[in-house]
């Protein structure tokens, strides 16, 4: 099983790229039963049970990094093991790095893992993406699928594309991306 978890909270504007992300592939791709695609917002510690005994996982999630708004960062297993887990500082925490710990001493981790990551440029209370961020979508969602198919994974563009609309937006009106 190859599972697509989609990182954040979709009420604190650019944290809820993942969400957004998953939402835009679940409307613009089909996936073969060994894909599970799913926004988890903010689990903490409870995103072990997501990653556990999973051939693969890939993440989509707002990342601390340098850079500019919307640039996106990839990170394997080994480099998101390679520190140990800090102080939790937010209820954001446990996070990623966290679980992995947990589940390779339990020897249930993940096979392969992949973070893809977008920097955020705005945090703050509000339903929608900034620029930058909508931006990233799409190249976002083509990592993934990159990933998914070098995984072996069936990825098929869906057709007709359905519109992006996130369960979220007051009105749910049409969302570029």
């Amino acid at each position: 099983m190859i599972r697509v978890l989609g990182l954040g909270n979709v009420l604190m504007s650019d944290d809820g790229f993942g969400p957004f992300v998953v939402e835009h592939l679940l409307a613009r791709y089909e996936f073969g039963a060994d894909v599970v695609v799913i926004d988890v917002g903010t689990p903490g510690l409870d995103l072990t049970p997501y990653l556990g005994d999973a051939a693969a996982v890939i993440i989509v999630d707002t990342v601390k990094s340098q850079g500019a708004p919307g640039e996106l960062r990839l990170y394997r297993k080994a480099q998101l093991l390679r520190h140990p887990p800090q102080p939790r500082t937010s209820p954001h925490d446990p996070g990623l790095s966290d679980a992995l710990f947990a589940l390779t001493l339990a020897g249930t981790d993940p096979g392969e893992v992949l973070l893809v990551g977008a920097i955020p440029e705005h945090v703050g209370m509000g339903s929608r993406l900034s620029p930058a961020l909508q931006a990233a979508v799409e190249p976002a969602a083509l990592e993934v699928v990159t990933e998914l198919r070098r995984l072996g994974a069936t990825v098929r563009v869906r057709e007709p594309q359905a519109e992006v609309r996130p369960w979220w937006i007051a009105g749910r009106e049409h969302v570029d991306s």
